[in-house]
């Protein structure tokens, strides 16, 4: 039998297996968390920050924090609410972020987290940075506009035989995602729509592919994001 680990997130008991991080535990005790560059099961990177938490007074991402017994987590408090309100505008602002008209509008986690924690008007100036948009791969537009960096597809996408096909590439605020381009020329169709799928928000699209689901129909369009997770019960 596995180990169950005690421990409360704002003052709610919950249960954790051993060895298993801050972010996962709160989602199986129907506790929503954001993150933008997490992926269950892929090892953690804590490159957005929006899963921070407190714990014993100090500020920790609850993706690359383990679980301990009797650990007492504080996640729902108004300086965590804006201290992740305050990132989503920067990535807001930081980018080029044109939700009206992006491929992913209704199914783009970044949007959805800007609506939940209901963002008006930045507190940051709007950077307007001149970014390119890479077309040269036969199944897949990459689109530095709307990236945030997360690594997720650096992270969790693997050609069909085992490859990575992304890395990044520069430095500085320079840095931007890369795609080899000889292993992404092979890509299938069904591996170009998951390397699309991974991605949290617009910057990675399947070419040649319309869309499934108009506008208004999809995904957060429906229901605010964290909402599967918080009718976990």
């Amino acid at each position: 039998m596995s180990e169950k680990i005690k421990f409360t997130i704002d003052d709610k008991e919950c249960f954790a297996e051993k060895g298993q991080n801050v972010l996962d535990a709160a989602t199986d005790n129907g506790i929503f968390i954001p993150a933008l560059c997490h992926i269950r099961g892929v090892k953690p990177a804590g490159a957005c920050r929006l899963c921070n938490v407190k714990i014993a007074g100090r500020l920790m991402t609850a993706c690359t924090t383990p679980v301990e017994s009797g650990m007492e987590i504080e996640n729902d408090i108004p300086e965590i609410q804006d201290l992740r309100l305050a990132i989503i505008e920067m990535l807001f602002v930081e980018g080029n972020h044109f939700c009206p008209a992006c491929e992913k509008s209704g199914n783009c986690e970044l949007q959805a987290l800007a609506y939940r924690y209901q963002m008006m008007v930045p507190r940051f100036p709007y950077e307007f940075p001149v970014k390119e948009i890479d077309a040269s791969c036969p199944k897949l537009i990459i689109d530095h506009n709307r990236c945030i960096l997360c690594k997720r597809c650096i992270r969790s996408f693997k050609d069909e035989n085992g490859k990575n096909i992304f890395a990044f590439k520069k430095r500085g605020h320079k840095l931007q995602i890369n795609i080899d381009e000889k292993l992404s020329a092979n890509l299938s169709d069904e591996m170009a729509q998951k390397a699309m799928d991974i991605c949290p928000v617009g910057a990675i699209i399947h070419k040649g592919k319309g869309f499934d689901e108009p506008i208004g129909t999809r995904k957060y369009d429906k229901v605010p994001i964290g909402s599967d997770i918080e009718s976990v019960v």
